[in-house]
């Protein structure tokens, strides 16, 4: 079974990649005078920190809000584009080196690329005040879970593997619930991680369920945002090359890392992107103005 979700998610990163690379080289010269360097080392530095555990969503949002890199209106997309190979390539690591109930992980990452494709299909069609606005309540939602989880006040998890029950068919439609809101640009490791902590899991098992779980909606969404063009093509593809390698770094060679300090950090740049994502949608959309 579990060589078979390694096949299916191989095959639906070909086709992506195959259309990625058709609209990126088709529009290559609509490409911005960004920094190839700045948006390399984004991908890299943020891609690096994923791998164990502190979604690059939350990293890659607060660069291109605080150095104006991405519109608003296109971080969701950009996101979800850019970040789709090198979770692929953390999904199939993580897969091969956590043992985790196979039921559980199928169940889970099936649900997540449907609720991906019908938010994408919304997202990628909003107003930029509307996806501003979103994205501040979600982050601050993200911050919070995080929050709570470095207060001590989340559960700590236990030894389980896997589910059967009420629990199984309650994590199966949060994943559809998460595999949606990502589209949205929220990252959902830590709703992942707070999920199966309060299930009674083992930590361990959130990196190959939420890893493969993120995996699926991105590439089913990042096609979607790729089809309406709403997503930055430079960005998008140098997050792509320079973030695979700061996965494998992140995976082979890095054993671990205190983190401590880190994701306090991180959770200061959750609230203080989403305060600036609120006041930027009260501005006046340029799209609305007649």
């Amino acid at each position: 079974m579990l060589t078979i979700i390694k096949i299916v998610l191989g095959f639906m990163t070909g086709i992506f990649s195959f259309y990625l690379l058709k609209d990126v080289i088709k529009n290559r010269k609509l490409f911005s005078g960004k920094s190839w360097s700045g948006l390399l080392g984004t991908g890299f530095i943020s891609n690096f920190f994923d791998t164990l555990g502190i979604s690059s969503f939350a990293q890659q949002t607060a660069i291109f809000k605080t150095f104006r890199l991405v519109d608003d209106r296109l971080i969701p997309g950009t996101l979800n584009v850019g970040n789709t190979i090198p979770t692929v390539a953390q999904a199939f690591i993580f897969m091969t080196i956590v043992e985790v109930d196979l039921l559980t992980l199928v169940t889970m990452a099936m649900a997540a690329p449907v609720g991906g494709v019908l938010g994408a299909g919304i997202v990628a069609k909003m107003s930029r005040n509307k996806i501003q606005i979103t994205m501040s309540v979600g982050l601050i939602i993200v911050a919070l879970v995080v929050l709570a989880g470095l207060l001590n006040f989340m559960p700590l998890g236990g030894e389980a593997i896997g589910l059967r029950g009420w629990k199984l068919a309650f994590v199966i439609v949060m994943s559809f619930v998460f595999g949606a809101i990502q589209t949205i640009g929220i990252g959902i490791y830590g709703p992942f991680l707070a999920l199966v902590y309060a299930l009674g899991m083992h930590p361990a098992t959130a990196f190959p369920i939420m890893m493969t779980s993120a995996a699926m909606p991105l590439v089913t969404g990042g096609a979607r945002f790729i089809k309406e063009a709403a997503y930055d093509r430079k960005s998008a593809i140098s997050m792509t090359i320079a973030g695979i390698v700061g996965v494998f770094l992140a995976a082979f060679v890095v054993k671990s890392l205190p983190l401590n300090i880190l994701k306090w950090t991180i959770c200061g740049v959750l609230f203080y992107t989403s305060i600036m994502m609120f006041i930027s949608s009260k501005k006046k959309d340029p799209e609305n103005i007649s």
